[in-house]
Formats: C-alpha cells, sequence, structure tokens
C-alpha cells in the first residue's frame, strides 16, 4: 500500500476594510489566499474559474460587506465579434505587432511603466514601485505566465499586458501602454490581442477580472460580447438587461490596469 502525505490544508484570509477604488463613499475588503505547491497550477485554476484573481502568489477575491459591485466577467473567445468601434480600434493599431515573451521584468518596460504611472496614477501606489518592485510584479508567479510587447513599425515599445494561462483561457493580469496614445485604446487592443491569442491556441475564455458596471475606470469590460459573468457561484452569459443605458459603447479611452500589485492587497 502507498503511503500518500496528507494535502496541505488551503488557508484563506480577509483584509483590512479600506476605501474602496471604484465606487466612491464604500469599503472594500478581500479574501486572499496563497498559490504555492506542486499543484499551484490546477489551484489557480480552480480559483479562477471560482472568481478570484492572481496577483504575485496571492489570489484574492472581494467579499465587501453589502455590496456585490465587483462582478467576475470572461469572454467567449471564439464567438466573440467586435463591434464598430472595437474594430475602429483595430484598424488604428494595424502598423503595431504584439510579441509575446517571456515574463522577465527589464529596463524598458520598467521605464514605459514608471511613464504611465506617474501620468495615469501618479497619485497611487504603483506610482512608486521601483524597479525591483516591478521585477516581482511580473516574475513572482507560480504558474505559466508571459508578457505580451507591443510595437510600433520603429521597433518601440508602447505598450505590455502581463497574461496568465489557464487549462481554459488566458488570463490578463495587468496592461500598461504609452502617454499621449490615449486615441489608440492600447488598453482596449491588448484585450483584442489576447482574444486572438486564445483562438489561436483553441483556448475558449479570456479572463478580465471584475466588471464593476458603476465604476467608469472598470465598465469598459462589458464592450467584449458575448461575454460570461459570474453570478451565484454559475458563469451566465452576458445580457442586455445587465447593463446601463449607454453602456458599453460609451466608454472609449478609459482603460486601466487589470489587476493590484500584492502590496496593495496585504496593507
Amino acid at each position: 500500500m502507498t503511503y500518500k502525505p496528507p494535502r496541505r490544508p488551503q488557508f484563506f484570509y480577509t483584509t483590512a476594510p479600506l476605501p474602496c477604488p471604484y465606487v466612491t463613499g464604500r469599503t472594500e475588503r478581500k479574501v486572499v489566499t496563497e498559490i504555492t505547491g506542486p499543484d499551484a497550477e490546477q489551484l489557480h485554476d480552480r480559483l479562477s474559474r471560482a472568481g478570484f484573481r492572481r496577483s504575485h502568489n496571492i489570489a484574492y477575491a472581494p467579499v465587501c460587506p453589502g455590496c456585490q459591485a465587483c462582478v467576475p466577467i470572461r469572454i467567449a473567445a471564439a464567438a466573440f465579434q467586435p463591434g464598430r468601434s472595437l474594430r475602429r480600434i483595430e484598424r488604428a493599431n494595424a502598423g503595431l505587432e504584439g510579441f509575446e515573451v517571456p515574463a522577465r521584468a527589464t529596463a524598458e518596460q520598467f521605464q514605459l511603466f514608471q511613464r504611465y504611472q506617474q501620468v495615469r496614477h501618479g497619485e497611487g501606489d504603483m506610482a512608486t514601485m521601483s524597479f525591483y518592485d516591478y521585477r516581482a510584479m511580473v516574475e513572482d508567479t507560480p504558474i505559466e505566465t508571459f508578457m505580451v510587447e507591443f510595437r510600433d513599425p520603429d521597433d518601440r515599445l508602447v505598450g505590455a499586458c502581463l497574461a496568465d494561462r489557464l487549462s481554459d483561457g488566458l488570463s490578463a493580469v495587468y496592461s500598461f501602454f504609452a502617454p499621449g496614445l490615449e486615441r489608440r485604446s492600447l488598453g482596449t487592443y491588448a484585450i483584442l490581442w489576447l482574444i486572438e491569442r486564445a483562438r489561436e491556441l483553441r483556448l475558449p475564455y479570456v479572463y478580465l477580472g471584475y466588471w464593476v458596471p458603476e465604476s467608469r475606470k472598470m465598465a469598459y469590460k462589458a464592450r467584449f460580447r458575448p461575454s460570461e459573468v459570474l453570478a451565484g457561484g454559475i458563469w451566465r452569459m452576458l445580457t442586455e438587461a445587465d447593463l446601463d443605458p449607454g453602456e458599453p459603447e460609451a466608454i472609449s479611452r478609459d482603460e486601466e490596469g487589470l489587476g493590484v500589485p500584492a502590496e496593495a492587497l496585504l496593507r
């Protein structure tokens, strides 16, 4: 008889309450757990399907008292059909090329990341991140992770997207892009690139994290149709009844990074 060591229990912790970064006047709390060990990939898969997100080796999900504004959302890649505004974004970026590279931090990426943070989020915690902090964000991962670098015809890095590979899809972790190019909607273009890549890999979904209809920063995620949302523990198709009037096409150039650093979760 073969001895099997007992399975290590998975511990979950709740963060202290903090002001919500998306809906003014509300308080956020998160449940967090560590992704580690030989079964890290399988654990991350299960947690992602349950609505969790990854930052470093931490998975987190909102457990805010009296609020369910954050809705896990994923795009059905094979059936995706871009609307008129998304096709316009594809045309605007036709000269760009996306390169899938290993999750290794470079000085070139960090310079772009710093410019993005200083212009778009100058008052936020991430604006003060050092290169070593950035390297941890990119490289401190227990699962299969990669970076997509977007370069113009002159080989200049104009955008980047950190992403995880799951058994059933790709998960966008964090994106950033060159200030001054907002009209090109590079954050949205990065998602369009991931959708096409998921199709090439025959993966059914692209996970976008949380759709927050009450937040202009996060409402844009409903633009990618068809999408599924997690409600009551079940993934179901996002319908017109879920959308506010004017959404999603009203959101044009307000894409945000898709994740947060582990330091922000545990502070």
